[in-house]
């Protein structure tokens, strides 16, 4: 459009299954959380989701559009070579689809995979230590956290093999000189993987102020405790009701 604004396609309630409608609101409820918390990074970074069913079909951004415009309706359906296939005013960036792409193809329990370029976590993904055992949230997040060295903005195919190596079982990742990466069965998963490391990275980029000689590194006996306490997760479930009535009350319209 003349103006730069994005034609609206209207309401798709109804007009999808209602799987297919529930798994829109829940990708279009994870883009404003991630605007709400100031870890969105203008148009860039990408939050996608598996359809149910067996053809390998996707949601994903429009590209163009910011995080807190997105909403349910907005959201695009491709397949896993980022080929639309609705009919849509949209278009997406094949370019951002390579990392989803690439672990929705490899892990059946990645439903939900969310890719950022937050502040913090950009700045501990190029520290040579990586995430540190400084805090309750680093703990938590360590037994569940992969790393994955820079090759570059990712539109390297060959990328991908390397890339789903690296994360293997692991359900978070910091992406080295690159951002953060955070996989779920369902969008309370993805987002609490991905809460809970960007705070550890947020504290640790704040601790680290005072220079590394002067943190302490926690226990191995406290970390071995976190781990064992935290296996069987960490109440995303539990949590994601309430990130939806914040959603209701400051970003209100994602569901539409």
């Amino acid at each position: 459009m003349a103006d730069g604004s994005l034609a609206s396609p209207g309401s798709l309630k109804g007009k999808v299954s209602a799987e297919e409608w529930q798994v829109r609101v829940d990708l279009a409820a994870l883009y404003r959380l991630v605007a709400l918390y100031g870890w969105d990074d203008m148009i860039y970074t990408h939050i996608s989701a598996r359809l149910p069913g067996p053809e390998h079909q996707f949601l994903i951004n429009p590209f163009g559009m910011f995080f807190e415009e997105i909403t349910a309706s907005s959201l695009v359906k491709i397949d896993l070579d980022g080929n639309i296939l609705q009919e849509t005013p949209y278009f997406i960036n094949p370019a951002g689809f390579t990392i989803h792409s690439a672990i929705h193809a490899a892990r059946d329990d990645a439903h939900f995979v969310m890719h950022l370029h937050s502040d913090q976590g950009v700045a501990v993904s190029a520290q040579k230590e990586g995430l540190l055992p400084l805090s309750q949230h680093a703990l938590i997040c360590l037994p569940r956290l992969a790393y994955h060295d820079y090759e570059g903005i990712a539109l390297n195919p060959d990328e991908k093999e390397r890339l789903v190596h690296d994360l293997g079982d692991k359900s978070i990742m910091l992406l080295r000189n690159h951002g953060t990466l955070a996989v779920g069965r369902s969008a309370a998963d993805c987002w609490t993987g991905m809460f809970y490391l960007e705070r550890a990275c947020k504290q640790q980029v704040m601790a680290l102020a005072v220079g590394r000689e002067n943190v302490r590194i926690a226990s191995q006996a406290s970390q071995d405790e976190v781990r064992d306490q935290t296996g069987g997760g960490v109440g995303g479930a539990l949590a994601w009701p309430g990130c939806l009535r914040r959603l209701d009350r400051q970003s209100a319209g994602y569901d539409a």
